[in-house]
């Protein structure tokens, strides 16, 4: 699949949950549209289960959020759908500042 890196940047956590690092490594990057639900299924099959890990990605239409094994797809805009997003991701470690982006 055609996937362009943008940019790599590193920015500090703020406040790091327990076993989370005082970065965060961010990787920008951009795929044709048509690709993100492969690209975002790929990302859950590649990504650590711990630590709270997660990529999120958007489309014009649709925004994806996608942690190891799982992925949210909902309308761009849509609060129901982050809101499940964001829930989940408290779960999993996510830290809540991280969160609100």
């Amino acid at each position: 699949m055609p996937l362009r890196v943008n940019r790599i940047r590193r920015s500090e956590a703020g406040i790091a949950a327990a076993g989370q690092p005082p970065q965060r490594t961010m990787l920008l990057f951009e795929a044709p549209d048509p690709e993100a639900g492969r690209l975002a299924e790929g990302l859950a099959r590649c990504l650590s289960s711990d630590g709270g890990r997660y990529a999120n990605s958007n489309t014009p239409a649709e925004a994806l959020v996608v942690f190891a094994e799982q992925v949210f797809r909902y309308p761009r805009g849509d609060p129901a759908g982050r809101g499940r997003a964001q829930e989940y991701g408290r779960s999993v470690g996510v830290p809540e500042p991280q969160g609100e982006d």
